[in-house]
Parts: structure tokens; C-alpha cells; sequence
């Protein structure tokens, strides 16, 4: 086998152990307790929105701050303006994700971990680099917002 085939070769299996990975939804339990806070909160606004309702007084009292309320619909908000497309998100008491609410839930725990490598490789090839720079920003105020809390 040539040095290309063998490249080739380590290539496609990159790709199907990628394409086998989206094809088992990763579990809410499983993420971070961060990630998992943002993605329920995820959830709830897009109920509220859905009945055309402010979402920041149910978002306060479920979190236990305003503070940590703001930074989660900005962070939405955020996430929204730089999402290529709608984002989807499952129904408030399922446990599987969807694949927007995996990407979310690395991206903000890379951010939980300082990594902005790790941070980049979830969003590689979805979203372009520039656009992560405002993602980076709401994760990481999100994730100050959450420890401080603590």
C-alpha cells in the first residue's frame, strides 16, 4: 500500500467514525452540568418564544440568578446570529440531543476546560472562525457567570 492509499485509507475511516458518532445521540446526562443547564435553558426559551413570552423571569427563578438568566439569552442570542442555520433543539423532557445541542454542549465544555483548541474543533467546518470569536466569548461569560455562582 502506497503512502497515499494509506492516507486515503486513514481518511475515510476519520470520516465514517465521525459519521458513526452523529448517527448515536449523545444523552443530556452525559454533558457537563453547565452544558446541560444552557441546553434545558435552550429548551425553555424556545418555549417561550414559541408562545411569543418573555423567557427571563422563568429563566431567573429556574437558575436561581439574573445574572446567570442574561448571560443564557445572550449567549442564545449569540449563538442564534452566528448559528448557520435554525437551530435545533429537542422537547424540554427528552434526554437524547439533537446534533446542534452536541456541538453546543462541546463548545461549552472546552470552554469549561479553557481550551479554545478543543472549542474550534467543534465548531470546524460548521461555522466559520471568525464567527466563533463572538461564541467563544458569550460561552465563556456563561461559564464565569455559572463558577462565580458557586
Amino acid at each position: 500500500m502506497t503512502p497515499k492509499d494509506q492516507s486515503q485509507a486513514q481518511s475515510n475511516a476519520t470520516t465514517k467514525a465521525a459519521i458513526a458518532r452523529l448517527a448515536e445521540p449523545r444523552l443530556i446526562q452525559s454533558t457537563n452540568p453547565i452544558a446541560g443547564r444552557f441546553l434545558y435553558s435552550l429548551r425553555l426559551i424556545a418555549i417561550h418564544q414559541k408562545a411569543r413570552r418573555d423567557p427571563v423571569p422563568e429563566l431567573a427563578s429556574r437558575l436561581n440568578s439574573v445574572n446567570i438568566a442574561a448571560k443564557t439569552l445572550a449567549l442564545s442570542q449569540s449563538v442564534s446570529a452566528q448559528w448557520p442555520e435554525s437551530i435545533h433543539v429537542s422537547r424540554f423532557c427528552c434526554c437524547k440531543l439533537t446534533h446542534d445541542e452536541m456541538t453546543l454542549a462541546s463548545m461549552i465544555e472546552s470552554a469549561c476546560d479553557r481550551d479554545r483548541t478543543a472549542f474550534n474543533r467543534a465548531i470546524e467546518g460548521f461555522i466559520r472562525p471568525e464567527r466563533g470569536v463572538p461564541l467563544w466569548d458569550g460561552v465563556l461569560a456563561l461559564v464565569e457567570a455559572e463558577l462565580a455562582a458557586c
